[in-house]
Formats: C-alpha cells, structure tokens, sequence
C-alpha cells in the first residue's frame, strides 16, 4: 500500500508526495504527458529528441549532470508512445538541487542551434546504430505500420525516418516544447525520506512560479478495426528466422487489461509457460519465444514473437505456433495454471514497490491513467481474473483478421 498526498498548483502541475523514512534518498519522477502519439506524421521522433535535449542545460544551468552528481544524485529518463519521463535519486540533505534542476528546465531550455546539433547528432547516431544496423533492429519500424494505418502508433518512438530529425529546425524544436513541457502537462512525483509538507513547500517554491499554460485536448484518429490478415516478409542477415505475430486490443485503462495481460503470461512467462514447454522444451520448433501486451494508452498491441531453431521453415513454425493459440481458446486455463501467473504478478508488483524511483514512477503514470491510487490496486484488480475471462481474451483478440504478422528470415536460408 503507497500512501501519499495529492495537490495541484495553480499553474497546473499535480504534485504527489509519498513519504517512505526507511531510506536516505529521495526520489523525484516527472511524466510529461507526450510521446511519439503527439507527433504529427511528417515530424515524427521529436519527444525522444526531447529526453536528449532537455539534458543540454537550461536558462540558468549550463550542465544539468554536473551539480546533480556533485549533490550526490543520479538520473535517467526515457521515452514512449505515452510519455516521457525524468527520474532522479539524490540524498535527502541535498533534495532541493533536484527541485532546482528540474523546475529550471521545465521553465525553459536553453535552446541554441549548437545544443541543438549536439543532441541531433547523438539522436541520428542511436537510430542507425540500434535500429537499422543491428539484427532486428527495425523490427518495430516494420511491424507498427503494418499493424496500425492511422493511428500515430504507426511509428516507433525512435521516428518514422531519420530525415524527420535530420531536418528539425530550432523553430520547429521550440514550438514542441512550448506544446508539450509546461506544468499543467506534468505530474510531479516526489517519494522517500522527505515530508509531505517539506515536498509540498518545495513544489511551491520552485514550480510555482512557472507560468501556466492551458492544456490542450488531443484528438487522435481511430484505427479502424482490421478485417484481414496482414503479412510482411523481410529477408535479412540475421542469426535465425523469426515471427512476429500481433493483435489489436484493448487499451491500458479498460477493464479487460488483466486478463489480456494475464493472457501473455499463461502464453509464455517463463519456463513453464504453454509455448515455452510445447514449442521450445518438446517440439525444439523455436529456440525462444515470448508474448506481451504493450498496455498502451489507445487500444493497444498483443505481440507473440519466436526465433526458429536450425532447419525450421516459416509455415512449419507458424503452423505449430497457431496451433497451441488455437488451445487456449477452446478451453479455460487450469486453476493451477492461473494461480501460478497471478502469483507470478503479484511477487512483480511487491518487489516493485521496494524501490523509491519505481513507486515516484508509478504514482505517476496511474495518475495519468485516472488517479494514483490506481497503483494500490493492481493485485486485485489481477486477482479478481477468472480462468473464463483469460478464455474470453483469447478468443476475442486472436482472431485470424486482427492479426498481422511479420517474417523476419535469415538471408540464404
């Protein structure tokens, strides 16, 4: 149970404070509420542009790292479809530089054409050393367009080409900002050895001041519902040929993501799971084999995916993957089985709620769900799943016409 307090400023920024005195740190987390969905389609990879640029330094502080490591703290950030989100640790006695660091770059950057070039470059360099030449690499750059044809989750959080960052002009950069990195688009979460009202009076102190700008209602396009199978074949020189199978369904906040979630678990979490045991351990059809739902904030993606053992041709492989698909959706899954992933979850969300950086994170993400209290009932809510409702779930998403699925084959092969 993460007991905390909740406040909005008046300029807009919600600030959650959870004191936990078993710790000499202190935690601060900021959700911007702009990931790669924000993006319009000819200037895509802008927010992931942002959790570089917003390390370049501000108006008042040339080096956001060195005074953080100076006071003894450590940060980090990263970037999704959803979101963007700035963590730090720092010792309690030195608590207020992070205040400082953080409220100073969000009332502004310090943008320069040089800092700009900097983190472009760094940007440019990540997309082709990560996505384009590494084995794999592109997966997602392949997959989401196949998957989604007007919704903006048809492009990876990297960018849909490196041209879009190549060519971002400091105009375009400021404008993003403008948008999107202000306090009324912002959850502030403040966890560890401080005190409700010390955390609250240093909110005030330093992101008070900060000018509000109104929020804005983003309207995104409804990906219509798919009718047929979609499939893409790439041929390229990788290890071992692989699948990647995915579904449309249902969104984080509905009220079947647990089951769906679960769904993924019974699939393949671990050594014990269905496909592990039938396809890895018996059949020796894959090497690998994995399946998740992305729990995004629009309706989402159910991915399975699996590397073929030697010898092992693409039908062969799909065939005995749609075969063990086909099982879960004929018949509920054992007691034993469901209890086994439900507690598998469980021991996940409790070691979670262990780290101070994790629970400022995940106030703060469940805050932008609907309300941070959300995070004290995840156990329940997965508890409450019945075998006939994991059955349901599979019989609604794992459908032939909601699936697309890309084959990734080693080249020569």
């Amino acid at each position: 149970m993460i007991e905390f307090e909740k406040r909005k400023l008046a300029n807009g920024l919600t600030v959650i404070v959870h004191e936990d005195h078993s710790t000499p740190l202190v935690a601060l987390n900021i959700l911007y509420k702009v990931g790669a969905r924000n993006e319009t389609e000819d200037k895509t990879g802008f927010a992931h542009l942002f959790e570089h640029l917003m390390f370049g330094g501000s108006v008042n502080i040339p080096d956001y790292d060195k005074p953080l490591q100076m006071a003894g703290g450590e940060n980090n950030a990263f970037t999704n479809n959803d979101f963007t989100n700035y963590y730090l640790t720092i010792p309690t006695q030195n608590v207020e530089t992070g205040f400082w660091l953080e409220s100073d770059r969000m009332l502004s950057l310090a943008f320069t054409e040089k800092s700009l070039e900097v983190q472009r470059n760094v940007v440019v360099e990540e997309f082709k050393q990560r996505y384009l030449n590494q084995p794999y690499g592109d997966v997602w750059l392949l997959l989401r367009p196949l998957v989604y044809k007007v919704h903006p989750y048809k492009w990876a959080t990297i960018g849909k080409e490196l041209s879009h960052i190549e060519n971002a002009t400091l105009d375009e950069v400021k404008e993003f900002f403008k948008k999107h990195y202000h306090p009324s688009n912002a959850i502030l979460s403040v966890t560890g050895n401080i005190s409700v009202s010390k955390a609250m009076e240093l909110a005030e102190k330093w992101f008070g001041p900060i000018p509000s700008v109104p929020p804005q209602t983003l309207v995104l396009p409804v990906e219509p519902i798919q009718t047929e199978a979609r499939e893409l074949l790439v041929e390229k020189p990788v290890p071992a040929g692989t699948i990647y199978k995915a579904w449309h369904c249902c969104a984080r906040s509905d009220a079947e993501f647990y089951a769906t979630d679960l769904l993924s678990d019974v699939l393949a979490r671990g050594k014990s799971s269905r496909l592990y045991i039938s396809l890895v351990k018996e059949k020796k059809i894959y090497t690998e084999i994995g399946a998740f739902m992305m729990g995004d904030l629009d309706k989402s993606m159910f991915v399975v995916e699996g590397r073929f053992s030697n010898g092992i041709d693409a039908k062969t492989a799909e065939v005995a993957l749609n075969e063990e698909l086909e099982k879960i959706k004929q018949s509920p899954v054992s007691e034993e089985e469901l209890q086994k992933v439900k507690n598998k979850t469980e021991s996940s969300l409790v070691f979670g709620e262990m780290n101070i950086a994790n629970k400022a994170l995940n106030l703060a993400y469940f805050e932008m769900l609907g309300n941070a209290s959300l995070c004290n009932e995840q156990s329940a809510l997965y508890n409450k799943v019945s075998a006939d409702e994991i059955m349901q779930s599979a019989n609604k998403i794992l459908i032939p016409s909601n699936c697309s699925t890309l084959f990734y084959l080693a080249k020569n092969n």
